[in-house]
């Protein structure tokens, strides 16, 4: 079967690809050409790589449909107008799946705990709001349709190569240096809002187990997360462990906090973190297409760390 992979050389893809390859899919990957996948692998050696820029391409949507592929898997998809544009080129097709890459920011404030992937949600900025849209329209069109659609939510998406959530929800390296130093931090509120970071590698598993489950993975959205979820307060405890030293921890409201850290843009992202600070469900990933997370939340923040010192982006002196 021909696989068409949107977006392949990045994280998810990086691990998707090779993956499709050693079941014997046939794989054109689409590329801007711009990045090189964070894992290397011969299994690239057979991909047909593609140059195409969805940005800058009027007609980067029939070029995809113009491939025949039995399945698409959109790992780039950003804006309702370029899935609705995907779905109608793709009718005319032999296309037997159809996988969006959305995200957990589709999720507004926790009400629940843990979230189901199916439920009502209400997105706090702009690209959840997108993401949301495209769920929605997605759903609309295998219902109405029988558009063989599925949905994929990833959560934080971290590992090596990587730039990950720090403790403080936003992606400032500095607090680690601090940690591995010894030093003190202050965190939000109580520390008890919540992160879910996810290894690319069980991103990619994810969708990997929806294409072949097909059948069951059809007009469903499965979030794709770990196991467990850590709080901000847990999450330094990890890294302070990880680094040798003793928790030295405190906690600031949000206005100081944000007095603390200095930056409006770190705030920001951090804000947008935590304010969901949900936790969510795998039940149907692991019921209907055998979702089983190889990495937990600490052993994934845990490998990240070790890929910064290795990259040299943080150092423990």
């Amino acid at each position: 079967m021909k696989v068409v992979v949107i977006g392949g050389c990045g994280h998810i893809g990086s691990y998707l690809v090779p993956r499709l390859i050693k079941a014997g899919y046939e794989v054109t990957n689409i590329t801007r050409g711009q990045s090189r996948p964070y894992v290397q692998d011969r299994a690239w050696d057979k991909v047909e790589q593609v140059i195409l820029d969805r940005g800058k391409e009027k007609d980067f949507a029939q070029k995809v449909a113009g491939m025949d592929a039995d399945i698409v898997v959109d790992l780039i998809n950003f804006h309702i107008e370029d899935t609705k544009e995907m779905v109608e080129v793709l009718k005319g097709t032999r296309l037997s799946h159809y996988l969006f890459c959305s995200t957990i920011w589709t999720h507004g404030r926790a009400e629940v705990l843990s979230a189901a992937p199916n439920c009502l949600k209400a997105p706090l900025d702009d690209y959840g709001l997108n993401k949301y849209q495209s769920e929605l329209y997605l759903k609309e069109q295998y219902r109405t349709n029988g558009f063989p659609a599925t949905i994929i939510m990833p959560g934080q998406i971290s590992g090596p190569g990587w730039i990950i959530i720090n403790p403080y929800g936003n992606v400032n390296t500095h607090v680690f240096e601090k940690i591995a130093k010894g030093e003190k931090i202050y965190l939000p509120n109580f520390g008890v809002e919540t992160l879910h970071h996810v290894h690319a590698a069980d991103v990619a598993q994810m969708f990997f187990k929806a294409i072949t489950h097909r059948n069951q993975a059809l007009g469903e959205s499965f979030h794709a997360v770990a196991e467990d979820s850590l709080t901000l307060y847990g999450y330094a405890n990890v890294i302070y462990e990880f680094f040798g030293q003793e928790p030295q921890i405190d906690f600031l409201s949000w206005e100081k906090w944000c007095d603390y850290i200095g930056n409006k843009e770190e705030a920001e992202t951090t804000y947008y973190h935590i304010a969901r600070s949900g936790h969510y469900s795998i039940e149907n990933a692991k019921r209907l297409i055998d979702y089983q997370p190889q990495y937990s939340t600490r052993e994934t923040v845990e490998i990240s760390i070790q890929s910064y010192i290795d990259r040299g982006i943080i150092t423990k002196e």
